[in-house]
């Protein structure tokens, strides 16, 4: 199971990340909530460091277990559009996938 958790401002402002495991949907290379999970994950990080030039910390290992870590997140509107974006599509995805992925956000 992927595990998402986001770490919230009280108001609602995204200040970090964390998504570890592997859905483990389907087959390696074919399993879809993987791939869905992977390309929003990728897309929003790309786009805080190439469209709007913020640089948050981040550590991957796709190896043992699928990790990532974002944090040092710009709390500006643009960067929040994307955050609230992202998880928005990882909502959706729980909403029809949710033996295979799990979304939660605590307030700190």
């Amino acid at each position: 199971m992927i595990r998402a958790v986001f770490n919230v401002t009280p108001n609602h402002e995204i200040t970090s990340f964390k998504l570890t495991g592997h859905a483990d949907a389907g087959d390696y290379g074919h399993d879809i909530v993987c791939a869905a999970v992977s390309v929003l994950t990728i897309s929003t990080i790309n786009g805080l460091e190439r469209v709007i030039d913020t640089h948050p910390d981040v550590e991957m290992n796709e190896t043992e277990g699928g990790y990532i870590n974002a944090t040092n997140l710009d709390l500006r509107h643009d960067s929040q559009i994307l955050l609230q974006t992202f998880l928005n599509g990882l909502l959706d995805i729980q909403d029809r996938y949710q033996q295979y992925i799990e979304v939660k956000m605590y307030e700190k």
